[in-house]
Order: C-alpha cells, then structure tokens, then sequence
C-alpha cells in the first residue's frame, strides 16, 4: 500500500511499545521518517533500531510527555532536525486504572493534557507548511461505560477535543482523526500479563 508518505516526517508519542510502535513502524514501512519518544530506553533503543532498518531517518529520545518541559525540549528537537512536521500522532497513555485523585492526576496530565501541549505546539509548523495530519489514539473506554473512571473520562476527553479542533484546523488543511481501539494485546502489556495469570484473555472496552 502505498499512502504518500514517502519523505514526510512524523513524530509518535509512546511509540516504543504497542500501538504507539505499530504505528512508527508502519509509518517507517511507507518510507516517513519517525520520531518517537518513551519513558523507557531499553525498549526505546530496540524500536529505533527496527526503524533504522527500514531505511528512514529516526529520531529516538527518553522524554517523559507528563512534564511540559521535557515534551517541549523533544518537539524542539525534532522541529530542528527533521525541519517540518507533517504527522502527529499523539499516543501515548498513563493507563492509570484507579479511581483515586492521583489516578485523576495521571490520566488528565498524560493522556490529555500532554496531547493537547503537543498538538498546540505542532500546529503553527503544519499551518507554516500548509498543510498536516494529527491523529490522537482514545479507547474504546471513552465510548462506553464500565472502564476505570479517570482513564475513560480521559479518554472521552481526546475524543470532544479532537473534534473541536478538526473543524478549526480544516480550513487551514490540517486533519484532526482520532481512533478508538478496543482490547489489545502485546508482549509485557496487562493483557498478556492477565492471561498468563488467568488462563485467557477478558473481553473488555479499555484498550492498551
């Protein structure tokens, strides 16, 4: 398949692990260039070296989204070195599954508020090249009841900003889309985790 984004640049938040790398490196396999970020080095350096493999310009740094400057500092960077921003895909998730305030804390800092510090910084650069693709990753949780609450209204969150925002920027030729998957499963992840605890794998909404 062949989706034009040969040469554009990109940029995934969390794309060391999950869908966040499924994504870089299905971005990689169409010959973008990928920029990812992720708390983690171990499995951030395993992924950066699987896009390097494909050929493209990587772009692979530790930066934690839930602290602005850190966030800044790794947008500014890529800014600098890939020189435009054609893809933003905002993915990555505190996966807080409480219902304490910290819980609160957590889901509303990372899942939202560091996708909505990251779209606002990329928008003037695509509005410059004229034109971008922003994509936020939700859940399945946001849509429907019987998720951890602060994870689902964090969810349900991105999914009422990503529409207003997609109206404002259409004029301006920037596509907002945000997709909400359902349960996925993937090595270290909870419900790898849940089956080899359990037995099997539990069909729920909340999405990983």
């Amino acid at each position: 398949m062949d989706l034009k984004l040969k040469g554009k640049n990109a940029i995934v938040t969390g794309g060391s692990k999950s869908i966040g790398r499924s994504i870089a490196l299905n971005l990689a396999k169409e010959g973008a260039n990928v920029a990812i970020c992720a708390r983690g080095k171990d499995a951030l350096l395993k992924t950066r070296k699987e896009l390097l493999q494909m050929g493209v310009s990587v772009i692979a740094l530790v930066c934690d989204v839930g602290n602005s400057k850190d966030l800044n500092a790794f947008l500014d960077t890529v800014k600098k070195q890939f020189g435009a921003i054609d893809v933003l895909v905002n993915n990555v998730s505190a996966l807080s599954l409480g219902n304490d305030i910290k819980d609160w804390e957590k889901s509303l800092n990372v899942d939202v508020m560091a996708s909505v510090r990251a779209t606002r910084q990329v928008i003037p650069w695509m509005e410059e090249a004229g034109s971008g693709s922003i994509l936020f990753i939700s859940s399945g949780s946001g849509l429907a009841a019987g998720s951890p609450p602060a994870y689902a209204a964090a969810k349900a969150a991105i999914i009422s900003y990503s529409k207003t925002i997609a109206i404002e920027l259409a004029p301006k030729n920037i596509r907002v889309n945000t997709i909400a998957p359902g349960s996925i499963e993937f090595p270290g992840g909870l419900w790898e985790l849940t089956k080899k605890k359990t037995g099997h794998f539990m069909i729920r909404s909340l999405a990983v």
